[in-house]
């Protein structure tokens, strides 16, 4: 057994101790979507910082929570609160928590971001079911000896992102009565935001929208063999198309604003799982 292995299953029955049931969907919600945590019944939380080798999250929007319980039927457990590279931590780090999701029992997965807008027909506040990645982080959590017991040496990301869960999403939104976009989401190192040149060059590449998380999760997803649903908050439009300065606060304020929409919508999806 790896030593990667090891601390996953560390990890994994200290937080089985506290459950007492094996959850098959996982959530990690970005800034300021944690509140779907509220919604949870018979919630168990469980601290970051009382899990074996675990992080802990930095960044104001983000608790350092694990969030277990059932909701519409289903039992989930939920990071309310990711990890990010910019916080200093290791690609492989930022997404130990998905290993342990799997070992937890976890086969579906639902990523949400908050993300600047770079396909300039976006508007702030649309929600994005993420199509495809571009890991511009240029780190993968992957390099180093493989553990065949977490996944394959070379993964395939043809299908990083759910088809048929994509098409599940468009589904439920239009029950709801609103239509989602659809797009590549472009992930970079931060924490700075990315200058107008950026974004022209980012434009250039095929992204429509652009942020600082969710690549190395899905990443790891993958490898595990979870099937993965990714949605992008439309949070801001990204430097340079509007010709004003750009800041958390924005971000923090329009997921406040969407937060309705965004918790319907997946309450829905969970509901047909």
């Amino acid at each position: 057994m790896s030593t990667e292995k090891q601390r996953v299953n560390e990890a994994a029955a200290y937080i089985e101790k506290k459950l007492g049931f094996r959850p098959t969907i996982g959530l990690i919600l970005g800034s300021g979507l944690g509140v779907l945590a509220d919604l949870i019944e018979e919630a168990v939380v469980i601290d970051y910082s009382d899990i074996p080798h675990f992080p802990v999250s930095t960044v104001e929007g983000h608790a350092s929570e694990l969030v277990a319980g059932t909701i519409k039927g289903r039992q989930v457990v939920m990071m309310k609160g990711r990890f990010h590279q910019y916080e200093g931590y290791g690609a492989e780090t930022v997404a130990f928590p998905v290993r342990v999701m799997k070992e937890l029992g976890v086969q579906t997965l639902i990523v949400t971001n908050a993300a600047g807008g770079v396909n300039t027909s976006y508007e702030v506040g649309d929600l994005m079911v993420i199509q495809d990645h571009i890991n511009f982080m240029f780190r993968n959590p992957l390099i180093g000896p493989n553990d065949d017991e977490l996944g394959v040496r070379f993964p395939d990301m043809s299908e990083a992102y759910s088809r048929r869960l994509g098409k599940l999403a468009h589904s439920v939104a239009e029950k709801q009565n609103f239509s989602l976009r659809e797009g590549v989401y472009l992930g970079l190192l931060g924490p700075t935001y990315e200058t107008p040149a950026e974004i022209r060059m980012i434009r250039t590449l095929g992204a429509d929208a652009v942020g600082m998380s969710t690549v190395p999760e899905v990443i790891v997803a993958r490898h595990a063999g979870i099937e993965v649903l990714g949605f992008s908050c439309i949070s801001n439009m990204a430097a340079g198309i509007l010709d004003q300065p750009l800041s958390h606060q924005e971000v923090m304020e329009t997921t406040e604003r969407v937060k309705p929409k965004f918790l319907q919508l997946v309450l829905g999806i969970i509901e047909e799982l």
